[in-house]
């Protein structure tokens, strides 16, 4: 066991830590809180980093992104040369290498991401990724699969042939500070004032950076129908993120709601200062492996609707928190649910029982949940 003293030496592998992304924020959130665990020497095996404390050490990484199918290929062999030049007590994988003892999975298996969600044929790239994926599914060192959700679960055993025991999901998690820290009425108030909406109104939450795997315009084509079936309370819909700006103008126009729906544009800095402004979050997605987003809403204490096809379904009881939408399609289904979630004596409590949920799953609590597991798997 490669032991410095009393600490246990763990090799964490991404190609980019503590920057903009789902998955590297997973991955910071997780290594910062273990590394303050005296047990533990962490050490990250990166690209690029954002060094977040003093605590961990980094070892960088090189890539060849010329031709581009050498990117994935090259990283999983540099970081597996450079981590087995050393002594580890594990190599958690947090994406795709040829060698590890877990691998936490921030997406699905990729041939199925590219051929079913993206609708695209396999690129020289892609294939090289597969054939990464495919060396660290069947290498027997791997002895834990961690997907993000049960829905990414769902497809890595429809495309694997791994022993269930040795899958465990293990979601994402929040800061939830960020969200009880926040004036809710001085944040609506400026949402209101920068967008000219009036403080009376409904306001409905989108935050994506696309718009369209992620059902704008099903969402829209909802808000404008659960607007006709009550025009007592105006709906207003703001959009935070980055898409296709002119279409989607063009299908609010055409659905009637052009002067109800708003876009804010990326919200760099202080996103919980927009949630806390709003009434209800939707995610209409195709697909989505999770969606932190859901659960920061629902930290900020927001009903929620999403589709059967986001991973955070997990975290959703139908109307106790929130509505998973089988059919998304069913513009009137989805329409109904808005004008329940938004009715003043249901509303409330769901809000508090959405915030409840979120409050059970902190970044605290996530760390401890991989320490286990370094606990269980740690090599003799």
């Amino acid at each position: 066991m490669a032991k410095i003293g009393d600490k246990r030496r763990i090799a964490v592998v991404i190609p980019k830590y503590g920057l903009v992304g789902g998955a590297e924020q997973f991955v910071a959130e997780v290594t910062e809180r273990c590394a303050r665990n005296p047990v533990y020497d962490m050490h990250v095996f990166a690209n690029r980093w954002q060094v977040l404390s003093d605590s961990v050490t980094f070892h960088k990484v090189p890539i060849i992104t010329f031709p581009k199918f050498l990117t994935t290929l090259s990283f999983a062999y540099f970081a597996n040369r450079l981590a087995a030049a050393q002594p580890f007590d594990l190599i958690h994988a947090q994406d795709r290498i040829f060698d590890a003892d877990l691998f936490t999975m921030h997406g699905v298996p990729h041939a199925f991401w590219i051929r079913h969600i993206r609708r695209k044929s396999m690129s020289l790239h892609d294939r090289a990724t597969v054939y990464v994926e495919k060396r660290l599914m069947g290498n027997p060192r791997c002895r834990c699969y961690m997907p993000v959700s049960h829905l990414a679960a769902e497809k890595v055993l429809d495309a694997y042939d791994i022993d269930t025991e040795t899958v465990r999901v293990v979601h994402p998690g929040i800061d939830k500070e960020r969200f009880l820290s926040v004036d809710r009425a001085a944040c609506r108030e400026d949402l209101c004032r920068r967008f000219d909406i009036d403080p009376g109104a409904r306001i409905v939450l989108f935050v994506s950076m696309n718009f369209e795997i992620k059902g704008l315009d099903r969402i829209m084509q909802a808000v404008a129908a659960a607007q006709k079936h009550d025009p007592s309370h105006p709906i207003m819909l703001v959009i935070a993120g980055k898409g296709d700006e002119r279409k989607y103008r063009r299908l609010a126009a055409d659905k009637g709601i052009a002067d109800r729906v708003f876009f804010t544009g990326v919200w760099k800095d202080r996103l919980e200062r927009l949630y806390a402004a709003g009434d209800l979050f939707m995610m209409l997605s195709r697909f989505d492996t999770f969606g932190i987003t859901v659960l920061e809403a629902m930290a900020a204490s927001l009903p929620v609707i999403i589709s059967t096809h986001v991973g955070a379904r997990d975290m959703v009881t139908n109307g106790v928190n929130g509505f998973v939408i089988g059919d998304d399609e069913d513009t009137e289904t989805v329409a109904a649910k808005i004008g329940e979630s938004l009715r003043e004596e249901t509303w409330t409590a769901m809000g508090t029982a959405a915030r409840e949920t979120a409050a059970n799953h902190s970044w605290d609590t996530v760390a401890e949940t991989i320490e286990e597991l370094y606990r269980t798997y740690m090599r003799r």
